[in-house]
């Protein structure tokens, strides 16, 4: 076996180009919406409209109309406790073969990692799922309406806890008009059986899951991995996978892993301004994150602004966050529509150009009903 120090070296803008191309946000690309939710393994969605400006941002020619008929179509779904335990939109098959694999994901998230189990001690927890699942069974129910019915079997436990449980443990989805292009609608859960005809997987194996997070988010070492799917003890699964994988090592020494065909353009390659949601998985997926979010250090934004200035999310500048955005909306139909980036970093002329050009670009797809539109682009308040 090659020696770790002997492999090539990745520095930081090596793979950050790496993770915008696989990523499809060095270009857009000409896919349908449906194919590129599949190559990402999903999109994190707990905010029901963050995977649209995502794919406005991947994709060339996205139109919001698209993921809702997906949505309708049963075609993708809205999935409770994947990755990090977090909703994520997915196509229905990956649903089906994914939440399998990431279960025990979920019962430690509920038994050790939420408050919910630990108001659950004492309780048969096998028979609360079972009972919420038979409840589900009969047909999609809010998550209301799961408290309630389950607290009327258990009246003396916390009611929340109890369709916590449920929501953890049991393989659910949120369905439509939850997530619907302007639309609005609390959360209904419906399992598998009720609303897409078939059964979850009964692979648990993770190998195949790796090799399509390499495929999206690599080269990426063992703690990466296990930071996106919060699997745990992944080392020994890549050592198996190691035969069909590329090994190289980034500038501390860590050994990165990736897939045989992974793209890898040069670092010099030109990234556009791209605007990314709150919760976009590129953010999200690495044990070390800094090759999109560069040197945080670098950052000026006080802590009490930091939640403020991302609110809407944030924005990339020669591939790193350097902004962050949100929207204004006046009251009432038709109202004007501001966006308003707020920048982390120093930005140059050009850049401050081009961060506007795709504000007003975004801007009229997320607020295309605003009888006025208009981008302000606050000043970086390292500045003196």
């Amino acid at each position: 076996m090659r020696s770790v120090m002997s492999a090539p070296v990745l520095g930081r803008r090596a793979l950050n180009r790496a993770l915008l191309e696989r990523q499809m946000l060095l270009r857009r690309a000409a896919l349908p919406a449906e194919t590129a939710i599949e190559r990402l393994v999903g999109m994190q969605a707990q905010n029901p409209f963050d995977p649209y400006t995502a794919l406005w941002s991947r994709l060339e020619d996205f139109h919001a109309d698209e993921l809702s008929a997906l949505i309708e179509g049963r075609r993708v779904v809205r999935a409770t406790s994947m990755m990090r335990t977090t909703i994520h939109l997915m196509t229905a098959d990956d649903w089906l073969a994914l939440r399998p694999v990431l279960q025990v994901v979920s019962e430690r998230g509920f038994t050790t990692g939420s408050p919910f189990g630990r108001q659950l001690q004492g309780i048969d927890i096998d028979e609360v799922v079972r009972v919420g699942r038979a409840l589900l069974d009969e047909k999609p129910r809010t998550v209301a309406a799961l408290r309630t019915l389950l607290h009327e079997r258990w009246p003396d436990r916390d009611p929340g806890s109890l369709a916590y449980a449920v929501r953890y443990l049991v393989p659910l989805v949120q369905i439509p008009p939850r997530a619907l292009w302007g639309k609005g609608g609390l959360p209904v859960l419906a399992t598998p059986e009720t609303w897409l005809g078939r059964s979850v997987g009964t692979d648990t194996a993770p190998d195949e899951m790796i090799l399509r997070y390499l495929a999206a988010f690599g080269p990426a070492s063992v703690m990466d991995i296990q930071a996106w799917c919060w699997l745990t003890r992944l080392g020994l699964v890549v050592d198996r996978l190691r035969p069909r994988l590329r090994t190289f090592r980034d500038e501390r020494g860590r050994e990165l892993f990736d897939v045989a065909d992974g793209a890898l353009p040069d670092p010099d390659t030109v990234a556009p301004v791209r605007f990314l949601p709150t919760f976009d998985n590129i953010l999200l997926s690495h044990k070390d994150r800094g090759r999109v979010l560069g040197d945080q250090d670098e950052w000026s934004v006080g802590p009490n602004q930091f939640d403020d200035a991302f609110r809407g999310g944030s924005v990339l500048v020669d591939g790193f966050v350097r902004a962050g955005w949100r929207v204004e909306r006046e009251k009432g139909a038709g109202g004007r529509a501001t966006l308003v980036v707020i920048p982390v970093v120093a930005l140059t002329r050009p850049d401050e150009t081009a961060v506007t050009d795709e504000a007003e670009r975004l801007l009229a797809f997320l607020a295309a009903d605003a009888a006025d539109r208009d981008v302000r682009l606050e000043p970086w308040i390292g500045r003196s």
